[in-house]
């Protein structure tokens, strides 16, 4: 009913804003169709992205412009276009419906809704393709976005408003750390969007209801494009995302949005521009792929408070195959982003997980977003931990090691332990910071790795039961983790 209103509002507003006066328009027809795409001709006024309605009722938006004909994506999946169907012009973009009435709900890249619930309550509308804000209405990233993720948060940290690639090979954890990510944004004031491209129905029934279970899908809204939809859909599934996320961004509010995965959103578009006939470049992808998802991704900022002071935070997952990172879609991707998240195959077989490389993974600007007292406890623990990574390649054939060297691999192996962490298992950040300033000070030393997980769970609970702030001295902290650890 809200929607219907929302829809009645518009129209009503374009019947007052109608003048009478001589208009000249345009008709053309179908020349073929198929694959989810229409070739139209006799439109020579049409331009790109425009929507174009069709005499059955359904609509079709301009991918393609050819001297003779036009390249059409079709919107409805139920459509009875057929050859020699009348064609119009509509003058119109491709907009989805934004606001809180999308929390909990899941949507169809054009907004319909997927969960037999009826329309949700419509705030406002936002173009799917719109442009990135300006440099003078974006301001620096200086607010951190917890994932509940000790690797990620200590070492590899995100700020609100940053674009932080996750990479890895398929079935190292992409898709987990991302929900896991979703999952720790309870009780921060962030408002989540997940994008599911090219998804098979059971993975996206298993994300709403690990979603749902958690309690998660109350502040998130999850856009799915069918691994069955045409490439069409698939293709618009993340802007799509990326509009309801910068409806509630626009209005000064911290939004996470995850793609999930742009290596299958950029098969998406090979095959749509393959099909309208678009000349193919490296590996087949049309020339313009890295445009395709710099314009995505740039629309990912924070803004400064004289726009709002909103962010939009994105997490890319993009696939790789046998680590191969240099690969043409993630080396684009690594270029645009703001830093990866680097998961390995090796170290998911070994056990530990998640499976982060700390060598490959790095984030260029959440450093600066991070807490001060975590920034100063992480500082040095990152190069401690890739030296002890460096030493111990030389214990796998013998070497003998000095005393120095030794201390420092079994410290290194004692820190990759502490980050280690079970699923849907969110820390908070004065979790992060008190293990760090224990092992930093040399008081888990004693413990052997198999009581490790015995002692955090002991300083987890202190934590809890005896908070103390942020920015709090190190001496107080030392004071409660003593008594925490002799308890």
């Amino acid at each position: 009913m809200a929607a219907d209103a929302g829809l009645l509002g518009r129209l009503a507003q374009r019947v007052a804003d109608y003048r009478f006066g001589l208009r000249v328009g345009e008709k053309g027809r179908v020349a073929a169709v198929g694959d989810g795409i229409a070739w139209v001709y006799g439109l020579p006024s049409a331009a790109a992205e425009e929507i174009l309605h069709f005499e059955d009722g359904s609509r079709g938006m301009v991918f393609e412009l050819q001297k003779e004909r036009l390249g059409v994506i079709l919107l409805d999946p139920e459509t009875n276009v057929a050859s020699g169907s009348l064609v119009s012009h509509t003058g119109e973009r491709l907009e989805i419906s934004v606001g809180d009435g999308l929390l909990g709900r899941v949507v169809d890249p054009l907004g319909k809704p997927l969960d037999g619930l009826p329309p949700s309550e419509v705030d406002g509308f936002c173009a799917l393709e719109g442009v990135s804000p300006p440099i003078v209405a974006r301001d620096f990233v200086n607010r951190p976005l917890y994932t509940g993720i000790k690797v990620v948060d200590t070492l590899i940290p995100i700020g609100r408003g940053q674009r932080q690639l996750v990479i890895g090979d398929s079935g190292t954890g992409k898709t987990s750390l991302a929900l896991d990510t979703v999952v720790a944004q309870a009780g921060q004031g962030v408002k989540c969007v997940y994008v599911m491209i090219g998804q098979k129905r059971s993975e996206i029934a298993l994300v709403i209801d690990l979603l749902r279970r958690r309690g998660a899908l109350e502040y998130t809204t999850v856009v799915v494009g069918e691994a069955s939809a045409a490439p069409g859909m698939n293709y618009l599934a993340p802007f799509a995302g990326c509009a309801i996320a910068e409806g509630w961004m626009r209005r000064g509010e911290d939004v996470l949005v995850v793609y999930d995965d742009l290596t299958t959103h950029a098969r998406a578009y090979r095959e749509l521009s393959l099909l309208m006939h678009r000349p193919p470049g490296r590996e087949a992808y049309p020339g313009d792929i890295f445009y395709l998802h710099a314009r995505l991704l740039e629309r990912s900022t924070r803004l400064s408070p004289e726009h709002g002071g909103g962010s939009l935070t994105a997490l890319p997952l993009v696939e790789t195959e046998e680590g191969e990172i240099a690969s043409y879609i993630p080396t684009n991707l690594i270029s645009i982003t703001d830093g990866q998240i680097y998961l390995d195959r090796r170290l998911f077989a070994a056990g530990v997980l998640p499976a982060v490389d700390v060598q490959l993974s790095v984030s260029r600007i959440g450093g600066k977003a991070q807490h001060p007292r975590i920034r100063a406890e992480a500082g040095q623990m990152k190069l401690d931990y890739l030296q002890f990574l460096e030493l111990e390649i030389f214990t796998r054939f013998g070497t003998r090691l000095e005393a120095g060297a030794e201390a420092k691999i079994r410290r290194g192996r004692l820190l990759r332990e502490v980050l280690k962490q079970e699923r849907l298992m969110p820390m908070p950040a004065l979790f992060q910071l008190a293990w760090m300033i224990a092992f930093n000070q040399g008081l888990l030393d004693a413990y052997s790795l198999d009581d490790l997980p015995k002692v955090l769970q002991k300083i987890l609970d202190g934590v809890v039961r005896e908070p103390l702030a942020l920015d709090a001295s190190r001496d107080e902290w030392l004071v409660r983790l003593e008594s925490w650890l002799s308890a």
